[in-house]
């Protein structure tokens, strides 16, 4: 009679499909990183590529497809511009490359052994392609009128609702911010200020006790709710929270304003440059996809590739 296989063992077919099944496999994630996914002016580039190119940008983290398409056609976007650099001849200098690596320094995580390009190879791409886009992109600017136009058109963005400059005292117990709050009165701005500075726990204490001009939403309910509620130069009763218990003096209110064009112009001009960062880059990669010889190959990728991923 013949001996059944030992527990220990799988039958040699079984055993055999497995290895197959397991050099299959290494085999195919093997060609995967082999596999060309872009070529640009005759550089070819693979999954592998990719692969470094999305850890250095998003970490090691699982990524979904529609997250690793957004990054994939970044990737196409940066390696046109990259050509487009070398072909113009734009190079960098020693003190750019000085400076961009310590610019970098810690924020990319180190490669190991066997990722491919070395680094150094690789580094400076970034910094090129900033250089070379700094020729078309240096030269946008911002006029005052075209800040001016843009408040006129959007002033409501520009109102700034009422806010209240708040100071306050805040003690350890209940019973001695009772007996404060009776030695406040109808006190003086100055006499409170006198009182937090001696009185006060709070890290405004070397101020007297000014904490500065809130809006509503700025702070915790509870607080706001009775800040809000008083008048000018007015004290709230103790109010608990989990840091103590704070009589609060409401210095001033201001009412709703429309805030200055002065004062609204810095962010305006970021806002509308941004605009015009983002427009002209646009319409630059376009022009390079109908100028320069190149071609992307999403079937390759070693996941599923979404087109204009949102």
């Amino acid at each position: 009679m013949r001996a059944p296989f030992p527990r220990t063992f799988l039958p040699v077919s079984l055993a055999a499909i497995l290895v197959v099944v397991c050099i299959g496999a290494c085999g195919n994630r093997e060609k995967a990183a082999d596999r060309t996914i872009l070529e640009v002016e005759g550089t070819v580039y693979r999954n592998s590529d990719l692969d470094l190119y999305v850890r250095d940008n998003a970490g090691k983290g699982e990524l979904s497809p529609a997250s690793l398409s957004r990054l994939y056609d970044r990737f196409v976007e940066e390696k046109l511009l990259l050509a487009a650099a070398r072909g113009q001849g734009v190079t960098l200098t020693s003190e750019d490359r000085k400076a961009y690596r310590t610019k970098i320094s810690g924020e990319i995580p180190p490669r190991e052994p066997g990722q491919g390009v070395p680094d150094d190879e690789l580094m400076f791409d970034r910094p090129l392609i900033e250089k070379y886009s700094y020729r078309f992109l240096g030269v946008l600017g911002v006029r005052d009128d075209e800040v001016h136009a843009f408040y006129e058109e959007h002033k409501r963005d520009f109102l700034v609702p009422e806010r209240v400059r708040v100071s306050q005292i805040l003690l350890a117990t209940e019973n001695k911010a009772v007996e404060v709050l009776g030695r406040l009165g109808d006190t003086s701005e100055e006499e409170f200020r006198r009182i937090a500075r001696q009185e006060s726990a709070g890290p405004e204490a070397f101020k007297g006790g000014a904490m500065g001009v809130f809006k509503a939403g700025d702070l915790p309910y509870e607080m706001e709710k009775v800040v809000f509620s008083l008048g000018e130069g007015r004290l709230s009763p103790v109010v608990e929270s989990s840091y103590g218990y704070h009589i609060f003096r409401v210095d001033r209110k201001l009412p709703p304003q429309l805030l200055p064009e002065a004062e609204a112009a810095p962010s305006i001009r970021l806002k509308l440059l941004d605009g015009k960062v983002k427009d002209a880059q646009a319409a630059h990669l376009e022009e390079l996809k109908g100028t320069l010889s190149w071609s992307s190959h999403p079937d390759g990728l070693s996941f599923v590739y979404q087109r204009n991923a949102p």
